[in-house]
């Protein structure tokens, strides 16, 4: 069974796809960049503040699906330089605990909006 979650609390898709897909006991959230869900606008002026704005983005996907960060398994964590991994890093790394999800981090020619950094997420709900 798959079920689309949309919330006002996360940015609006720039495209044609959904916020967050829930498939069976996963959930899968699009990548989320650094838009304040309220102003529609880019949250702009340092790596902290964007890696900031895209960790809360994905905690309202995840409340809103039912989820949370211990759900996470998998991210993908996409970098303007990779001179930004150390402040993401730090960070994403704020928002678990423990058993840290697999991950990999890579640097990318571009991204939507040109941002500095975009992350994905695949949770498990057992």
């Amino acid at each position: 069974m798959k079920s689309i979650t949309y919330t006002k609390n996360a940015p609006s898709p720039i495209g044609p796809y959904s916020q967050a897909v829930k498939a069976g006991n996963m959930l899968f959230l699009s990548g989320q960049i650094a838009i304040d869900p309220e102003t529609n606008e880019l949250v702009e002026g340092n790596i902290e503040g964007e890696t900031e704005r895209v960790m809360l983005n994905i905690k309202a996907l995840l409340a809103a699906s039912g989820f949370s960060f211990g759900d996470i398994i998998k991210t993908s964590i996409f970098l303007s330089d990779m001179n930004h991994f150390t402040a993401v890093n730090s960070v994403y790394g704020s928002y678990f605990e423990s058993d840290f999800p697999a991950r990999e981090t890579v640097a990318v020619l571009g991204l939507p909006k040109n941002v500095n950094v975009e992350i994905s997420v695949i949770a498990y709900k057992a």
